[in-house]
Order: C-alpha cells, then sequence, then structure tokens
C-alpha cells in the first residue's frame, strides 16, 4: 500500500480535489492507495473545501463533501510514502518543515506531465476550477499509471 499526502495553501481547492480525484482513480486501477490532503496555512483547519470547487469537483462525479482542511505538520513525514506539492511555494514550505531524519520525497503535482509547467494554479485566487481540476485529473491519471505493479517503485525514488 502506497500512502499519498496531497498538500495546497489553503486544504479547500486544489488537495481535497487531488485526494479525491486520485483516490477515484486508485480505485478505479485496483490500487491499494490511501489519500489525504493538508495546506501549508491554517486559516481554514476544520472547515469543509470551498463551495465553487465542490460544485466543479461534483460536476466530474468526485465528493468532496465529507473532506475537512488540516494543516500539513512535519509529522507527515512520517506518515505518507509520498508528498505531492500543487505548486512550487508549497514545495518550499513542506521542505522547510522537513526533518532532518526524513527521507520521504515531495513532488510537485505536475512532475508526472512533463511539459505541462511546474504548478497548478490556485482558482480560490484565479476563478478557473475546471482548468485546475483538468490538471489535476491529466496528472492523476499518470500518476495512477506510474504506481501501477511495473513502475510503482519509482515515485519513491528522490530522483
Amino acid at each position: 500500500m502506497q500512502r499519498i499526502l496531497f498538500v495546497c495553501l489553503g486544504n479547500i481547492c486544489r488537495s481535497p480535489a487531488a485526494e479525491a480525484v486520485v483516490s477515484a482513480k486508485a480505485r478505479m486501477a485496483g490500487l491499494d492507495l490511501t489519500v489525504d490532503s493538508a495546506g501549508t496555512g491554517n486559516w481554514h483547519v476544520g472547515k469543509p473545501p470551498y463551495g465553487p470547487m465542490i460544485a466543479a469537483a461534483a460536476a466530474r462525479g468526485y465528493d468532496l463533501g465529507g473532506l475537512r482542511a488540516r494543516q500539513f505538520a512535519p509529522a507527515d513525514f512520517e506518515r505518507f510514502d509520498l508528498i505531492v506539492a500543487m505548486d512550487r511555494q508549497n514545495l518550499s514550505d513542506i521542505e522547510a518543515r522537513r526533518p532532518g531524519d526524513a527521507r520521504t520525497p515531495v513532488r510537485l503535482m505536475l512532475f508526472w506531465l512533463p511539459g505541462a509547467g511546474d504548478d497548478v494554479p490556485d482558482p480560490y485566487f484565479t476563478r478557473d476550477f475546471d482548468g485546475a481540476l483538468d490538471l489535476i485529473e491529466r496528472a492523476a491519471d499518470a500518476l495512477v499509471t506510474a504506481l501501477g505493479p511495473v513502475r510503482g517503485r519509482a515515485v519513491r525514488g528522490q530522483g
């Protein structure tokens, strides 16, 4: 089993969407994954995802309703096999909290989509919830493929 944590700024748009999308796609592929999401900030802890993201995800068949925001913690390096950041600033904030002995890899969500850029733009600010979901779905497809039985180990490496 792989344990994957998705992280964005407030844990109300991109990372809960990634959690739901990857969870659904992994189930369809028959993969045994545990997924969660968190935010680098603490403004929304305990709150549900942002209403427009819930609606955009629901239109595609993903249920975000039961999710609640939480803040990323250094202990997450121990709890997860892979941490996935939605943008470069999230990645930097995660790495700043890395305990000295932690070996868990941190990747950008678009790592699995060569040529797509680095960042999933934050729809809380851009208002482009469908555009963010398009990127998340494409990256989720590629991630689930990478986690398949033949290539799953490549995700864990530091390279």
